[in-house]
């Protein structure tokens, strides 16, 4: 890799051939994914930064990166200042920040990594955009990876729990209704839910990269390259689903001129939007029609979660056990490791399903830190050390952090008055109960109201959904201060997972998945909704504040203890059964 200044000078002499002033560079993929492939990591590629959510902004005397507040600190180490200024996207957007500094430019953006959504606030912000017909960062990227090309393979109907061809008929009922012809799928997950399909092509999740057009009489055009199906796929796809070269898109969006066709203006690139508009379809914007049901954990689909999350919380235990006894004294990195290795030993794991968060002392305040063999930090005596990490099974994706304290001495009481107050917001969100209909906003406030009376905060969501053997973030609901207009419903699977960091010092976060159930009433007619909690894991006793708990969070702490210790310790041996046992003792026995 060539270094910052020379990669950011090649791509303005390539911005000039194109006869642009500027270039808008999201972090994403032609699917608008979050996790991609290796030849998609353009923005990674140009400005050294790696998190999962970013852009860069580049005109000919200046160039910006935009991150959240997830990764204000990762920026600040990762990309170079000389060249980037390194600002926060929602105190800064990138729309104002071209506005102001390139007013009157022509500003190049690649259609197919843009969804209209996300265009809209440049052209609300009066900005001259030109779309281009190639990537000008492929042109400069000469030793970009190939594509990914991994087998497509199927998910059986014990892990599904619904065929694809009643989940086709249902959508395409949907469409008729509607008075559609046809829905365009950008997004590779929706596709691998309806069509019960699986892959590898991307990091952490099990995806296979494709596009499908969904038609009325539920047959399926999929785009995808033939190299990756197999005989069996194929039979197990069935004849109403038809596969294309990608190459053909075009074409087949050509070919529906005169149509009514679906198209989700924020999971899909605006080049179709562009595409079906030049050849005389009408356009129907409306959200991916797989998004909620997919989100919507059939009992199979349920019961897979819970089965995922027994067998990882067999490795977690060992892991935080192993940590406790052995772990002062290795690095970050080999932390991650160990625990992988645990995973492991599970029956059916199948990969991480994020790059595991290893952050010890200073580095656990990094709220999606990433260690590498540069930033490796040893574990020392007496700090805190968060540990955030999920995996892929099979039958279910599995989301989880813990933060622990490495003693030997008691940790000082300001720490353990910020972990109680995290413990105690996730408690309270973890109990709630709520009436049918409600959104995640209006839950975010019981998971922040223990910091927010000891004057603290976090720059992050509380909640993000989670897929069945698919995407650790899936839409469309969440828990947040950002109002997003869906309701929780039976069957959504939930993180829960406040915390608060310490620039410098520490960061504390304590994160468990939920999962949507209808909740038991006396009696009332309108319908209450509540949570179970599918991960098993103990807090760390060292850190909690007890005399901060009342009756009630006392009690389901030790009730939660005591189911994890029921259904962990019989997969453990009698050393960590001991560890165990104690890890998960009632709270006032200390």
């Amino acid at each position: 890799m060539t270094d910052a200044p020379t990669r950011l000078h090649a791509l303005r002499e390539t911005l000039r051939q194109a006869s642009v002033d500027g270039f808008i560079l999201p972090r994403g993929d032609e699917h608008l994914g979050e996790y991609v492939a290796p030849c998609a990591e353009r923005l990674a590629w140009l400005t050294d930064f790696t998190g999962s959510a970013g852009m860069a902004t580049v005109l000919m005397e200046r160039a910006a990166v935009f991150s959240d507040g997830r990764y204000t600190t990762q920026m600040e180490h990762q990309v170079n200042g000389l060249c980037w200024e390194r600002l926060h996207l929602r105190e800064t957007p990138p729309a104002q920040w071209l506005a102001q500094h390139g007013a009157n430019a022509r500003i190049g953006y690649d259609p197919r990594l843009l969804s209209e959504n996300a265009l809209l606030p440049f052209v609300q912000a009066g900005l001259t955009l030109v779309p281009l017909a190639h990537n000008p960062v492929d042109a400069i990227w000469t030793d970009r990876p190939l594509p990914p090309c991994t087998p497509c393979l199927e998910q059986p109907l014990e892990h599904s729990g619904t065929d694809s061809a009643t989940k086709r008929t249902t959508l395409a009922a949907q469409l008729r209704d509607s008075g559609e012809d046809c829905v365009v799928l950008s997004d590779p997950a929706s596709i691998a839910w309806l069509l019960n399909i699986r892959g590898n092509d991307v990091p952490y999740t099990p995806l296979s990269l494709c596009f499908a057009i969904v038609h009325a009489n539920a047959t399926v055009s999929l785009f995808i390259d033939p190299v990756k199906l197999t005989t069996r796929t194929r039979e197990w796809m069935g004849e109403d689903v038809r596969t294309f070269t990608p190459d053909a898109l075009p074409a087949q969006l050509a070919a529906l001129a005169g149509r009514r066709v679906q198209v989700d203006p924020a999971a899909n690139s605006v080049w179709f939007i562009q595409t079906l508009e030049q050849a005389g379809a009408t356009i129907i914007r409306a959200t991916d029609p797989c998004t909620l049901p997919k989100a919507i954990k059939n009992p199979v689909e349920q019961e897979g979660a819970r089965r995922a999350h027994e067998r990882d919380a067999v490795a977690v235990c060992r892991f935080l056990h192993w940590l406790d006894t052995e772990g002062v004294g290795t690095g970050e990195l080999e932390a991650t490791q160990r625990l992988d290795a645990f995973r492991k030993r599970c029956m059916d794991y199948r990969e991480e399903s994020f790059p595991a968060i290893s952050g010890s002392g200073p580095n656990g305040a990094i709220i999606h830190y990433r260690v590498t063999p540069e930033t490796d930090r040893i574990l020392r005596h007496n700090e805190v050390y968060l540990i955030d990490s999920g995996a892929q099974y099979p039958y279910g994706t599995t989301d989880i952090t813990r933060t622990v304290w490495t003693g030997p001495e008691q940790p000082d009481d300001d720490v353990c008055d910020a972990f109680t107050r995290v413990l105690r917001g996730h408690i309270a969100l973890a109990r709630a109960h709520f009436p049918h209909g409600t959104t995640g906003h209006a839950l975010d406030a019981l998971a922040r109201q223990a910091l927010w009376e000891g004057g603290l905060d976090y720059d992050h969501g509380t909640g993000h959904g989670i897929g069945s053997y698919l995407s650790v973030h899936e839409g469309p609901c969440n828990i947040s201060t950002h109002y997003r207009p869906v309701a929780l419903e039976a069957g959504m699977i939930v993180s829960d997972e406040p915390g608060y960091y310490r620039p410098g010092a520490f960061g504390i976060r304590l994160e468990n998945l939920l999962l949507v159930q209808p909740a038991v009433t006396n009696g009332e007619s309108r319908r209450f909704l509540a949570f179970e909690v599918l991960t098993l894991a103990p807090f760390d006793r060292r850190l909690i504040a007890v005399d901060m708990l009342n009756s009630t969070e006392i009690a389901w702490l030790d009730a939660y203890h005591a189911r994890v210790f029921e259904q962990v310790a019989p997969h453990l041996d009698k050393v960590g059964q001991t560890w165990l046992e104690a890890a998960c003792a009632p709270l006032r026995a200390r």
